[in-house]
């Protein structure tokens, strides 16, 4: 069994480039809406559909996302990447806080040597670890 995820977020066009950047993703099988947004984007890591991002018409969620996140609750889900290095997670945390919402910075766990959350820009909230 394997669990699918897809992320509904505003402006997948630009998500994509920033995930694939953030993550060390690659664009896998993709169809767009006629407007040039994605309707599905599969992002990969060694042809494994990782996770899949759609465009949403939900205007206020990132908005709400961020409000919560600012008072310091936490969502129902988080997206987690477990990464091979540390390396990736600075990557990605210094790339996911841009405009996003550190809610728990950089640094051990007892079952992690290296992790954080961060609520993106996207309204994404993500568990980083290794």
């Amino acid at each position: 069994m394997e669990l699918g995820m897809t992320l509904y977020i505003k402006n997948t066009v630009e998500a994509v480039d920033f995930y694939m950047k953030s993550f060390g993703l690659s664009l896998g099988y993709h169809e767009k809406f006629p407007n040039g947004t994605y309707m599905h984007a599969e992002l990969q890591k060694d042809g494994k559909t990782i996770f899949a991002v759609s465009e949403s018409s939900n205007d206020e969620l990132v908005e709400n996302m961020k409000q919560l996140a600012k008072n310091n609750f936490s969502p129902t889900t988080s997206c987690g990447i477990n990464f091979n290095s540390e390396d990736e997670i600075i990557n990605a945390y210094n790339m996911l806080k841009e405009e996003g919402i550190v809610c728990r910075p950089i640094g051990p766990l007892p079952w992690s040597v290296c992790s954080a959350d961060v609520l993106d820009k996207y309204g994404v909230y993500w568990y980083i670890y290794m």
